[in-house]
């Protein structure tokens, strides 16, 4: 059986920061791969990625794997979920043959590196089974066929490494291995009347999750083997490699974070954690400003009243560029009314490093005004100047607001101030809303 697919060269780089929700939009930038954290397995690993769905139940004309949300599609969180884990060598994305311009568009946007494009089949199974023969079709390096296949579900983006690798080894150990959940719902039985049959007893049952791993050869035959019936039918892989391989997959206890984008609702939810995963800390730059250590000093405990860490610091040059590489939101502290170089010195960092290719980051210009400063003074030119600059950074996907203080004279007053700032940084940061980009409001 032979499978075209389009094959995504990238620069050999591996990704291997942690894919929970909680911390896989937070770790180090993709370049910092000599840092690497979590479990390590020493066998070969590919993933199949089915993303043929037509996604009707989400009552959108777009499938839910292309739908986007804070800018990126959904299929780009997961395939980055698992661009991240070093040990994985290839994500085969199985789509339908008329997205497959779509998928590649996506692919180069958002600079996935090792990525293979298939086109998908009739059914689910169908496009699985195009993506496993694609793993090891003929032509291919023997060292590039892995060991284990993982076959995941494309609108499941959050997934972490260490639960990846408990899958990994179970299947390479049984076979065959597969994520479970306990049922939420009692699961009843009824006749063709439309009448109660039976229920049966919630606790001896379990849901069957992805994601789930073989080994190839299991994987492979099962689907040689396998009726059309099966293909056109079936969706449970492991059922399959049971029947016809004789393999009984290990079940393993899912998180709860496996949970599937069915439903519009979905969408939003997913947005939201993602949301809350990048609004969990802020980097204030002081400059190297008293006034801005004075700040930052209220301000952290302002930020932790409101479950925030806020680090300070002066710069982010040498060792202090590790703020650079693991935060998404910048406060960074001024005292010129018309001066953003500042500003324009983080853009330049963000965008060579791409960290705000994935994920919208934030920068927050906090101009402190003198005691002997007219409130108003250079607010027309200090306005025009934050917009022009706030238009070219959104196009970089990065968030350029402004937030004006005029200078307290007391403790007292600092404290009041900073929790007045912290309250409109966090509301920014948290919410991300274009509408306020380029806006210069008054603390």
């Amino acid at each position: 059986m032979e499978v075209s697919s389009v094959y995504v060269q990238g620069d050999g780089s591996e990704h291997d920061r942690p894919a929970h929700p909680r911390a896989f939009l937070t770790g180090e930038d993709r370049k910092s791969d000599h840092l690497r954290v979590g479990p390590y397995v020493d066998f070969p690993v590919s993933v199949v990625l089915p993303a043929g769905g037509s996604g009707e139940r989400t009552g959108l004309q777009t499938p839910k794997q292309f739908c986007p949300f804070l800018g990126r599609p959904l299929i780009s969180y997961t395939i980055e979920s698992f661009e991240r884990v070093s040990w994985i060598q290839t994500i085969m994305v199985v789509v339908a043959k008329e997205n497959i311009g779509l998928m590649m568009d996506i692919i180069q946007q958002f600079q996935h590196k090792k990525v293979r494009v298939v086109p998908g089949g009739s059914t689910r199974h169908r496009s699985i089974c195009n993506g496993v023969v694609a793993l090891g079709e003929e032509g291919r390096p023997a060292a590039d066929k892995p060991k284990v296949v993982i076959i995941h579900d494309a609108v499941r983006p959050f997934v972490d490494e260490d639960f990846l690798y408990k899958i990994a080894v179970a299947a390479k150990e049984q076979g065959a291995a597969g994520a479970i959940r306990p049922l939420v719902s009692t699961v009843i039985a009824t006749t063709s009347e439309g009448y109660l049959d039976h229920s049966l007893e919630r606790a001896k049952y379990r849901a069957s999750e992805m994601p789930q791993g073989f080994t190839y050869d299991v994987i492979y035959q099962a689907y040689q083997r396998c009726t059309e019936s099966d293909f056109e039918f079936g969706t449970e892989c492991l059922h399959l490699a049971l029947q016809y391989c004789g393999t009984n997959a290990k079940l393993i206890d899912g998180p709860p974070t496996l949970w599937k984008v069915t439903y519009k609702r979905d969408l939003a939810a997913a947005e939201s954690i993602i949301k809350e995963t990048l609004s969990q800390s802020a980097c204030l730059i002081t400059g190297g400003l008293e006034v801005g250590v004075t700040l930052g000093k209220f301000l952290q405990k302002a930020f932790g009243s409101l479950d925030m860490e806020l680090n300070v610091t002066p710069d982010l040059m040498g060792d202090n560029v590790r703020y650079l590489l693991k935060d998404w939101n910048f406060i960074l502290v001024s005292v010129s009314p018309s001066c953003l170089s500042e500003v324009e010195a983080i853009l330049t960092a963000l965008q060579a490093e791409n960290r705000a290719l994935l994920n919208p980051a934030v920068i927050i210009w906090m101009h402190l005004s003198g005691t002997d400063e007219p409130s108003t003074s250079g607010r027309p030119a200090e306005s025009a100047a934050l917009i022009s600059l706030a238009s070219t950074a959104k196009l970089r996907n990065i968030l350029l607001y402004g937030i004006r203080l005029h200078q307290p004279e007391d403790t007292e007053q600092w404290e009041r101030s900073a929790s007045r700032v912290a309250d409109i940084a966090s509301a920014l940061i948290r919410d991300r809303n274009p509408a306020l980009v380029g806006q210069l409001l008054q603390a």
